[in-house]
């Protein structure tokens, strides 16, 4: 399964979970397209289709259909963080990430014959808010809850290492698309030219658009030299100032409307405090030094590209 091409050289199965999610549509379409088989585990009956399992954590353990005569499984389920953290999202965005994992691990640890690569979902949320400091895969875990939960969730991928599974944890940062995340709760304000910089604009904000991050999962697949953690995000983070310019640039809107953290910190407390109003500042170490390049490595061309798979 080792290869430096964008397309795989062989057609494989792959099981992903958190299919129905911005990144997980995508990548289900991209890796559609290259002709793989594609079963998706899906979190609720709601949106199955034929040939789709439905599991979540809370069912306990995966069922043997799931995964069987799986190639490569690729685990992106997890709770919405953006909301305010009550005890009870708290719970449900740890279980929902962390449990997760270990009964993935479980079952591929009983399986047979075992997928070959195990992409696991993480975040770079993992560094906590870290200011200025450049950030790679071996800089240390940050304290706070997100960092607290990546360190676990990602732990919680590495049995499968043990038992010869090529495991790569996903550290992804802000996934840029008009579809939704960030940039979709954004654009409506930044069009009626409202946007501009949040609380000081001075905290660091490591991006990566949609098309690259499905490229780069995709790269992880098939490059046998990926393993352990790897950033997704572009080479060249922006602070949140540059960020609100930028946009606003694009879409020639005004972006100086600035959002004082107070009122952030008052509508969402804590989940402000720890992902809008913090900052990392991060480099693909992983993905450079495996040779993928980023087709949209500068934050005003993959604004434009995304912005254009918009269009009709």
């Amino acid at each position: 399964m080792s290869s430096q091409h964008s397309h795989s050289p062989s057609t494989l199965s792959i099981a992903v979970t958190g299919a129905t999610g911005l990144i997980g549509t995508a990548l289900v379409t991209q890796l559609r397209a290259r002709g793989h088989t594609v079963r998706r585990i899906l979190h609720s009956p709601r949106s199955a289709e034929p040939g789709d399992v439905v599991w979540n954590a809370g069912m306990g353990a995966v069922p043997p259909t799931a995964l069987a005569g799986a190639d490569a499984v690729i685990h992106l389920a997890g709770e919405p963080v953006a909301h305010r953290w009550t005890d009870d999202r708290k719970r449900a965005i740890r279980d929902s990430r962390v449990r997760s994992t270990e009964l993935l691990a479980d079952a591929v640890r009983a399986m047979g014959t075992k997928p070959a690569v195990f992409l696991s979902g993480s975040a770079i949320g993992y560094y906590g808010d870290r200011g200025d400091d450049l950030l790679d895969e071996s800089s240390a875990p940050g304290g706070g809850f997100l960092a607290e939960v990546c360190v676990d969730w990602e732990r919680a991928a590495a049995p499968m290492a043990n038992a010869g599974v090529r495991v790569v944890t996903l550290r992804t940062g802000v996934v840029l698309s008009p579809a939704g995340g960030a940039l979709g709760r954004l654009l409506p304000i930044f069009r009626l030219g409202g946007g501009g910089p949040i609380g000081s604009g001075r905290q660091w904000l490591s991006w990566i658009g949609l098309t690259d991050h499905v490229r780069a999962m995709e790269h992880a697949l098939h490059t046998e030299s990926v393993h352990g953690p790897a950033n997704l995000v572009a080479p060249n983070p922006v602070t949140n100032a540059d960020f609100a310019a930028i946009l606003g640039r694009v879409l020639s809107r005004p972006a100086i409307v600035p959002v004082p953290a107070f009122a952030l910190e008052l509508l969402y407390g804590e989940m402000a405090r720890e992902t809008i109003l913090a900052g990392q500042r991060v480099v693909p170490k992983a993905l450079s030094s495996a040779g993928f390049a980023f087709e949209t490595p500068t934050l005003e061309g993959a604004l434009r590209a995304e912005l254009k798979s918009e269009q009709p």
